[in-house]
């Protein structure tokens, strides 16, 4: 990589982060838009789920792949091809005229979106290759990542509420010119490699079906997709095994840190998008809430989280290493869902919901730092495009398989109350309470698994690093 100065290095992050946030926040920013997306273009409540599942399948299936292209293609040439599929299927999605139309944008959001997500974390390691700085450089993309549900949430109901829901997706136009233009611009160029090798055309198709047919099997339901998701899923780890050159080398799952790192972040992701998908209907269902009013209800989360990501979070992984912010962290989440679990019909914000919001605020903040170092840290740079690919790849299909479970939690949990006789909102407020409540098992098993297995290595700051540079943001 070409030397670049300490300045050029921290504006090509926040061109990364910028361009991730606009993926991360695609996942997020529907939910409140939904009623209205529903009521204009005419989706039936079944087919209205598909404005969410078409980006979650094309986004979670095609990571490993995009990883892969960008160790073999340029993780820049990739990232710059990502922003402007996106950017183009963002355009489709504004100006759809039709609910099938909308569903294929999404579905072209989801691919552009991976590629984006799957080289954006490669390429903040190659430009950061110090310690402190490294530390301070994850705790902004950990904001990004993590807070991004929060901002999506937030902006989803401003956009919604004083404009229409074709600005959710409009909103990402200017943004996504600006990044294409600043990346050509403060990215350095992809290195010249005689032999980038080849792409295994056969193990891409069978990793990306399982993973498609995994998520399609999730959010719909058709759990028997689950046993075809696992007979591709065996013939890809067969035919990785057995190739010179495979898209996959199963010697990246021998890595003790990478393979808890996934654990952790799949058990955490589900706690994640579940929190912000539940939290938003109980605002809206339960205690009668506008979109707008969700939108502001969720500052506090995005407040706390961006204040710790960027203020707390590197500190804390430099004075006592990756595992304690990590532990603490996730067990603030739990508390954060385990506070939710208990929020009444008739809830007040102060009471109820803000002490769990900034909770969840904190606990997001300080431990997305620790699990990507963690994730990162024992891979080499060659093939950081690919352990970039699975690191998002395990907390999408955390998130999704996570959402999905809860969320059935919660309606069987609610047609059982409903047919004991209880009253429609108090049935309904006992669905989101019981699985806001396995939402938090799920984060406290996610910290005592990285508490427990997770190996890092010493985050040590080096002595000749100067204290004002030390110190800075």
């Amino acid at each position: 990589m070409t030397e670049m100065t300490t300045r050029s290095r921290w504006l090509a992050l926040y061109v990364l982060c910028l361009g991730d946030l606009m993926i991360v926040l695609d996942s997020s920013i529907v939910n409140v838009a939904l009623p209205s997306i529903q009521e204009d273009l005419g989706f039936s409540q079944s087919a209205l789920a598909w404005v969410v599942n078409a980006y979650l399948l094309t986004f979670g299936g095609f990571l490993l792949l995009s990883g892969r292209l960008g160790d073999l293609l340029g993780n820049r040439r990739v990232f710059l091809g990502g922003v402007v599929s996106f950017t183009a299927a963002s355009i489709a999605c504004g100006m759809a005229p039709s609910a099938s139309l909308l569903v294929v944008g999404r579905a072209v959001q989801g691919l552009g979106g991976a590629a984006v997500s799957a080289v954006a974390l490669s390429l903040i390691v190659g430009l950061f290759s110090d310690p402190g700085e490294r530390a301070r450089a994850m705790g902004v993309f950990g904001f990004v990542m993590s807070g991004g549900g929060a901002v999506g949430v937030l902006l989803g109901g401003v956009l919604t509420g004083l404009f229409s829901w074709h600005w959710i997706f409009l909103v990402n136009v200017p943004i996504g010119v600006s990044v294409w233009f600043a990346a050509r611009r403060v990215l350095p160029a992809d290195e010249t490699v005689e032999h980038r090798g080849r792409i295994d055309v056969l193990g891409a198709v069978l990793i990306t079906a399982a993973l498609m047919t995994s998520v399609y099997g999730i959010v719909s339901s058709r759990w028997a997709l689950l046993g075809v998701s696992a007979v591709l899923l065996a013939a890809f780890v067969l035919r990785e095994s057995r190739i010179a050159e495979p898209l996959v080398p199963l010697r990246l799952f021998r890595l003790r840190n990478v393979v808890v790192s996934q654990i952790v972040g799949v058990l955490w992701a589900a706690a994640m998008f579940a929190w912000f998908f539940l939290a938003a209907l109980y605002l809206q269902q339960v205690l009668g809430y506008g979109a707008l009013e969700v939108g502001l209800a969720f500052i506090p989360t995005s407040v706390v989280m961006a204040w710790c990501s960027l203020r707390v979070s590197d500190r804390l992984v430099m004075r006592f290493g990756i595992r304690p912010p990590l532990v603490v962290g996730l067990s603030l989440a739990a508390v954060s869902l385990a506070l939710f679990s208990r929020a009444p019909v008739d809830g007040n914000f102060l009471v109820d919901v803000l002490p769990s919001m900034v909770l969840l605020g904190a606990g997001a903040g300080i431990a997305f730092n620790p699990v990507l170092l963690a994730a990162m840290g024992d891979v080499e740079p060659h093939e950081s495009g690919l352990a970039s690919g699975v690191v998002n790849t395990s907390f999408m299909m955390g998130g999704a398989l996570g959402l999905a479970v809860l969320v059935s939690i919660s309606t069987a949990r609610t047609t059982s109350l409903a047919d004991a006789g209880a009253a429609p909102l108090e049935a309904l407020n006992g669905g989101f309470q019981v699985a806001f409540a396995v939402g938090a098992a799920a984060a406290a098993l996610a910290a005592v698994v990285g508490g427990v297995f997770l190996r890092p290595k010493p985050m040590v700051m080096p002595e000749e690093l100067p204290d004002e540079e030390a110190c800075a943001a």
